[in-house]
């Protein structure tokens, strides 16, 4: 196992997990960004508010893309067994 062995996987790792969250996260972002301007414009002030919201849009996303998000994460552990012969050189 090489340097340059440890280091493509580790990229491809944290590639892999940005991309499969970023949905996720995305989501709770952009719609805390549409909670905190409505809490703005209303002077509404309630801190339970927000989740409700992004809790229901985020598991919308998550039940929406999950076999998306199934295949990529299953490519990648494919990926990363069909190179265990190389590990062990």
């Amino acid at each position: 196992m090489t340097t340059e062995f440890v280091i493509y996987w580790g990229q491809q790792t944290v590639k892999t997990a940005i991309i499969v969250t970023s949905p996720i996260l995305l989501t709770g972002m952009f719609v805390g960004l549409l909670l905190g301007i409505f809490q703005s414009a209303t002077s509404i002030q309630e801190m339970t508010l927000t989740f409700i919201p992004k809790i229901a849009a985020v598991t919308l996303v998550i039940l929406l893309l999950m076999p998306w998000m199934l295949e990529m994460l299953t490519d990648f552990t494919r990926n990363i067994f069909s190179q265990m012969p190389l590990i062990s050189k």
